[in-house]
């Protein structure tokens, strides 16, 4: 009989590499910088940063935006936490993570145990801010309890559909999960799922009770989900109000203010990645391929951002 576990870990035993203890080099940025091209925001202690070609960063909630250092190498999602003010964790492009406490002008490189392949997705525990998660493509949720250094294989992908999902996004949200724990969104390439942080199974979101009342023989509350079928490109929990999400679809930026049940179209802006501020949940900002977006009023509205 074949022993599809040994299987696994043999594949991930290939797939793994140890990332070295030097320094990523960075340059002065030179030259006017386009907002163009981020790959991900964030908000951090002092403001917000992006990552493209250079480090943006941000003072007045991504109004404006400062070019910064340039990496010797491509990075593809990036981490904070409100605890960590200073600190950057960012995902190489390919393979590992780096992390960074001067807005990316130092940057030292981590990841030991991580497979030698891209990351999908980038995000910090809600309470605990040394605990992270990364989503592999074609392979599932890896954690690290010690900001980044080194990492274990927690899941499997969703399945959704007839099939397994890459995870594109992920939101730690801090919501009690009734099993001990909080909950970890994940944004996939089929829709939405949510897993308890004891990772013992992906779930669609249901209200409380929902299983009860099925068991009972009442009606389970109703839910409207995200359009099906959507790749679920960006997703983010606002710190100050746990219960309020967005999500950036094709089809636009979607909201909710009831964690995950019910949500409804915010704003048609194209997004590929969201932020939002840790203290004010009506601050967001965004990047599309037209460049950096900010609004005031919870992604109701977008205004363009400049770069100094």
């Amino acid at each position: 009989m074949t022993d599809f576990k040994q299987l696994r870990l043999n594949r991930r035993a290939f797939m793994g590499g140890v990332m070295g203890a030097s320094i990523l080099g960075t340059t002065s940025a030179l030259g006017a910088a386009t907002p163009a091209g981020a790959r991900a925001v964030a908000f951090t202690g002092s403001g917000a940063v992006a990552i493209g070609d250079a480090f943006l960063t941000s003072e007045d909630g991504g109004a404006s935006w400062r070019q910064g250092a340039r990496p010797d190498r491509k990075l593809v999602a990036l981490a904070t936490h409100p605890e960590r003010p200073n600190r950057l964790i960012v995902a190489l492009e390919d393979g590992g993570v780096a992390v960074s406490h001067n807005e990316g002008k130092r940057l030292v490189p981590a990841g030991r145990g991580l497979p030698a392949t891209e990351i999908g997705a980038l995000a910090t525990a809600a309470r605990l801010p040394d605990t992270l998660y990364a989503a592999i493509p074609g392979d599932g949720l890896w954690r690290s309890e010690d900001a980044g250094e080194s990492w274990d294989f927690v899941m499997d992908r969703p399945f959704i559909a007839g099939e397994e999902r890459d995870v594109l996004s992920l939101a730690s949200v801090d919501l009690a999960s009734g099993m001990g724990g909080i909950w970890l969104y994940g944004g996939s390439t089929g829709g939405l799922q949510r897993v308890p942080d004891c990772f013992c199974r992906w779930q669609d979101v249901q209200p409380e009770h929902a299983l009860d009342a099925l068991i009972e023989g009442a009606t389970a509350p109703d839910t409207v989900p995200l359009p099906s079928g959507e790749p679920v490109r960006a997703l983010i929990s606002s710190p100050a109000a746990p219960n309020r999400l967005w999500a950036a679809l094709p089809s636009g930026i979607w909201a909710t203010a009831d964690a995950g049940l019910i949500w409804g179209k915010a704003n048609s802006l194209v997004a590929t990645t969201l932020a939002s501020e840790p203290t004010n949940p009506d601050t967001l900002i965004a990047a599309s391929p037209e460049g950096l977006w900010h609004s005031r009023d919870a992604g109701l509205t977008w205004a363009t951002s400049t770069i100094l």
